[in-house]
């Protein structure tokens, strides 16, 4: 109860330090400067009502939803898509690929900015995916008896300790929750432990990703640029915490023999493009930008990938990939969707974002987990070297992949159950 009015008060004091936040993000990133009234619960103009609300809050939960809405919109034909975010770059990929859904930032946890959110759209139900845990937003939803089901659930051992501590404030909200599918056993036993409520383990919809047919075109396009020569790609490099992987590769990288491999680098953010850029050109390396939109000169060591969207596009048209945010202590981004291009993969030692995928992308041969960047460099090397060593790993991930398949299709039926049990609960 203090707790929760601790909470209420915060929020209270919270808007001119958002506006501040979001000015320093907007030097950063000019997107940010857009829409902020969405941010702060100002009525929204012709909302659509009624419609399927799915919140996503950046390009990695974008992309890992949209089989899940598209196994959604199979269950569900005609009925509206609502899709929330919490960055630019997710608005962009979700308009990409749902050009006819109605996209807005998620208010802040503030409850009349809430309340406005709710009373503008009415959703049919809503979807909170992964970890999204904001105690009025879910709490809102059931008292106006929107159900609510957070769906892709992962919760990692340093998140739950975290958790714990305020659990007096989660756990009420967390137990209104219609239905909560976890991602793992584990996920559900931490979740569990914070009060969630009506847990379905149903698996994680990062392996129902796959390449679409305009990224394998946009491939083909990147291969006649750079032309028949091997291709290592670092993808997602993050800055953390004052450490950037940029850096630690691009140092590691200039201390081997690396012929005439071309190194891609495509980091997380569009705020780390141009240092990116600029650190290459600071170690004498040879480099060119994607955005140039010219073919790659033979002598060029050094690509930066300063494009939002593509990623993909670069898997495909590599012969190793590397994960960033997981040289930093991250937790790692998603090293599936290399798999899923059967592209031999490596990772730092900072995997907790994949607990349960890491390990078992390693134990079947499709991954191998390096302890630094110089171990990234001499192994992306004596990879390259080893054709039939790739080969076997490119198996062993088409293979994993398949394996693992179908958490978007179970989730979207659990909903559609779940749903339909309800209403004829209510004729009762």
């Amino acid at each position: 109860m203090l707790l929760n009015l601790l909470y209420q008060f915060l929020w209270l004091l919270a808007p001119p330090f958002l506006r501040r936040y979001l000015r320093r993000r907007t030097r950063l990133a000019p997107a940010y400067a857009l829409n902020w009234s969405e941010r702060f619960g100002k009525p929204y103009p012709n909302a659509v009502k009624n419609a399927i609300w799915i919140h996503v809050v950046s390009v990695g939960e974008t992309r890992a939803s949209i089989q899940f809405i598209h196994a959604l919109q199979k269950r569900f034909p005609n009925t509206p898509l609502l899709i929330t975010q919490t960055t630019p770059t997710g608005r962009s990929t979700v308009q990409h690929f749902f050009p006819q859904a109605q996209c807005r930032y998620l208010p802040y946890d503030k409850k009349s900015w809430i309340n406005q959110f709710i009373q503008d759209h009415q959703p049919l139900f809503g979807v909170l995916m992964e970890t999204e845990i904001w105690p009025n937003l879910i709490n809102i939803s059931a008292k106006n008896r929107i159900p609510l089901f957070m769906a892709n659930a992962r919760l990692s051992e340093k998140s739950l300790q975290g958790y714990l501590k305020v659990r007096s404030l989660v756990a009420p909200a967390l137990s209104t929750l219609t239905g909560c599918f976890a991602q793992t056993n584990a996920d559900a036993e931490r979740l569990k432990k914070i009060g969630a409520a009506h847990l379905k383990i149903c698996g994680n919809t990062k392996y129902d990703i796959s390449p679409t047919e305009d990224m394998y075109a946009l491939a083909q396009t990147f291969k006649q640029r750079i032309g028949n020569r091997p291709v290592v790609v670092c993808a997602s490099t993050r800055f953390y915490h004052g450490s950037d992987e940029v850096q630690l590769l691009l140092d590691a990288w200039a201390k081997q023999k690396t012929g005439h491999t071309l190194l891609i680098i495509v980091p997380r953010h569009t705020e780390r493009f141009q240092p990116a850029f600029d650190y290459a050109e600071k170690l004498n390396f040879i480099t060119q930008k994607r955005s140039d939109n010219l073919n790659i000169a033979p002598e060029t060591q050094v690509w930066i990938g300063d494009s939002i969207g593509e990623l993909f596009a670069y898997y495909l048209c590599a012969n190793i990939a590397f994960v960033g945010g997981s040289l930093v202590d991250s937790g790692c981004h998603n090293i599936i969707e290399p798999i899923a291009c059967n592209l031999p993969t490596l990772f730092g030692p900072s995997t907790y974002n994949f607990a349960d995928a890491a390990p078992k992308a390693v134990a079947i041969g499709a991954a191998q987990q390096i302890r630094s960047a110089e171990d990234w460099a001499t192994t992306s090397l004596a990879l390259l070297a080893n054709p039939q060593q790739r080969r076997y790993m490119s198996e062993n991930a088409e293979a994993f992949i398949t394996q693992h398949r179908g958490a978007s299709e179970r989730m979207a039926q659990a909903i559609l159950d779940n749903l339909a049990l309800t209403a004829k609960n209510s004729q009762h």
